[in-house]
């Protein structure tokens, strides 16, 4: 436990402007993260007597080894800058809203040269028209299925457009109706387009349009005595209503809206989001988090607004419980002309207060779920610490792993745990070679010493990067037995490393093994520790068997492409990430090869002959097979087992 004032500021050098700063802890990771109007007199708070402190402050305070601030020209720029921070660093201390699962969007790609729709969990990309997010994902699935009926606009990858576009014929939805095939010409380019902003524009919400336009066109269809025509505006007519059954309208006077919800106990929080469009839902959200400082709900609820604003654009209503920490400021971030109230009366307090219900529940739901995961991870770190002899619990476990093809394509894996946890943006991947790949102790000693390297004297990298890699763990666990672990032992002496742990899991009996133990260490079959260190193991393996055969595979791709003079190593790199496989290079024309960096006329046109005169030889060799290749029709007696003749 550090003394804060050991790495108190004078009072004097500290500005008095708007500004953000951070605490870092002994090893230079950033756990919090906060802004404040006046600098000086927000730090100053910090380092009053510790008996004075909320808990959690006084947690941080003896956490943390430092501080540093930023001055920046107004509090707007302090809240924008305090959210990037607290995204880029993922500081321990800081309230972090984490979605409570992945919702699906309906996106729209109109930035592309022909828009394509399709469901996606990703962010939004530039050019891109999103709907919802959606409850479910097959809601959503019903929805475009429906409306591929009425504006049947590309919903294909690249891939089968560019193969549709080569051999002239479309996929199965544009022979059923439910695209109108651009790829072959059926319908312009120009006209497919005014058919996504359709397709759009009644997603927004402006339905009726649309509805009496197919009305219109049933009744004279029906009047022209055209009845096959008239039926089937009537079902595209139904298909219309059954989408728009789908979201109940909530909301009398049409508005745009997002109504907050927040729901909160002393260690955590929920918000649930509904996104209200016309008057009718047409998403919704929810987050939860862990409440690691003194946060009360108007911060929470400013929290829940940059997250939400900082990267989209606000409705023209925003519904909250109560007003945020900083109003003007929120305001001045997601826009001046965006209505931040809490609804008195009428349908508008209803709904606000349907949202918190669902906020409450969500919460009551995570509590307990997560009451039981806490246990368990709690009970896991510290019997692990003890069956290892350790002074405290291994809070921060790496876990290392060696794959390879009878010595070939050797690759190795770490996968990082925090708190029990995987943290998944914290996994690295390594590609042994050389005189470290001849066997798995060698490759594990050079794996583990690239590891310590980083540790003891990080690379020059961005300060993400060497803040990630760098920060050391409390125990390194090895895939292995006795042999491994020794060869990581080397390594650990080899560069005078011995603040951290190190052992060993045996796949056999599931034994742990220490450095230097003439015998291992046998975990109770049903202990919480046993389960993590076997999860460890079985992610490291299933970490290092997918990088492995990712990089088995594009070395088999590549050697197809060997000996082509002039095709090195960069350029067959280049065609790969491209084309992804070599017959998909082989269908391609030149002048799609020459879209290649590095690929010319000649290259190309020399690519081109090279692979089809392979897949010749190929086809000739299995047409011209030797007669002894065939198989022979041989009788058998049953009774003693003798050959017959044929």
């Amino acid at each position: 436990m550090a003394d804060p004032s050991t790495y108190r500021p004078e009072r004097g050098t500290i500005p008095v402007r708007p500004g953000v700063y951070r605490f870092r802890d002994e090893h230079g990771r950033v756990i919090y993260v906060g802004k404040a109007k006046n600098l000086r007199q927000r730090l100053s708070n910090y380092f009053q007597d510790l008996s004075v402190l909320h808990e959690r402050t006084r947690r941080m305070v003896t956490t943390a080894a430092s501080v540093e601030w930023t001055v920046v020209g107004t509090e707007v720029e302090a809240l924008t800058l305090e959210y990037t921070w607290i995204k880029e660093f993922d500081p321990r201390f800081n309230v972090k809203f984490r979605d409570d699962k992945s919702y699906p969007y309906l996106a729209l790609t109109m930035g592309e040269k022909v828009p394509r729709v399709h469901i996606t969990r990703r962010p939004r990309t530039k050019g891109d028209r999103t709907f919802g997010p959606y409850p479910q994902v097959g809601a959503i699935r019903e929805t475009l299925d429906l409306m591929l009926r009425v504006f049947p606009i590309r919903s294909c990858t690249a891939g089968v457009y560019r193969r549709a576009e080569r051999s002239g014929r479309p996929c199965l939805l544009g022979f059923i109706g439910k695209c109108a095939a651009p790829c072959v010409g059926d319908i312009s380019q120009e006209e497919h387009r005014r058919l996504a902003e359709q397709f759009a524009d009644f997603m927004a919400g402006n339905t009726a349009t649309y509805t009496r336009r197919i009305e219109k066109q049933m009744r004279d269809a029906a009047a022209a005595m055209d009845y096959e025509t008239a039926a089937g505006l009537r079902d595209d007519l139904a298909a219309l209503d059954k989408v728009m059954e789908k979201n109940s309208v909530v909301l009398s006077d049409a508005t745009d809206a997002d109504l907050i919800g927040l729901a909160q106990d002393e260690l955590e929080a929920s918000v649930q989001v509904f996104h209200v469009r016309g008057g009718r839902i047409r998403g919704q959200r929810g987050w939860t988090a862990e409440i690691l400082d003194d946060s009360s709900a108007p911060d929470l609820v400013e929290r829940a607004l940059t997250t939400l604003y900082t990267e989209g654009a606000a409705p023209r209503e925003v519904l909250v419980p109560v007003q945020p920490t900083n109003r003007e400021q929120v305001l001045a971030l997601i826009g001046k002309q965006v209505d931040l109230r809490i609804p008195q009366r009428g349908e508008k307090k209803d709904l606000l207060a349907t949202v918190t219900d669902n906020a409450v529940d969500a919460l009551r739901l995570h509590r307990l779920k997560r009451t039981g995961d806490i246990t368990a991870r709690t009970k896991a770190l510290e019997d692990l610490g003890q069956a290892l002899d350790l002074a405290e619990p291994p809070l921060r476990i790496e876990c290392y792993d060696i794959s390879h093809s009878h010595g070939t394509n050797v690759v190795g894996s770490q996968v990082v745990f925090e708190d029990g946890l995987p943290k998944k943006s914290e996994y690295r991947r390594y590609s042994v070679s050389g005189e470290a790949a001849r066997d798995d102790t060698a490759s594990m000693y050079d794996v583990i010493s690239r590891r310590l390297k980083h540790h003891l004297d990080p690379p020059e990298k961005t300060e993400e990067e060497s803040r990630r890699f760098a920060y050391p763990p409390s125990l390194i666990l090895v895939d292995g037995g006795a042999p491994q672990v020794a060869a990581a032992q080397r390594a650990f002496d080899d560069l005078g490393v011995t603040d951290i742990a190190l052992a060993g899991i045996a796949k056999r009996l599931e034994e742990i093994w220490l450095p230097g133990d003439e015998y291992p260490v046998i975990l109770p079959r049903t202990s919480e520790a046993l389960f993590l260190v076997q999860r460890l193991r079985d992610e490291a393996h299933r970490f290092a068997i997918t990088y492995h055969r990712s990089k088995r595979g594009r070395a088999m791709q590549s050697s197809a492409l060997d000996g082509i003079p002039g095709l090195g190593p960069a350029r067959r790199r280049a065609l790969l990430d491209r084309f992804v496989t070599v017959s998909a290079i082989r269908e391609a024309g030149e002048e799609e090869l020459q879209e290649v960096d590095g690929v010319g006329p000649a290259l190309a046109a020399q690519i081109m002959v090279a692979l089809r005169s392979e897949q010749a030889t190929d086809t000739d060799a299995a047409t011209d097979s030797p007669q002894g290749d065939e198989p022979l029709d041989v009788a058998v007696d049953m009774a003693t087992g003798e050959i017959l003749d044929r």
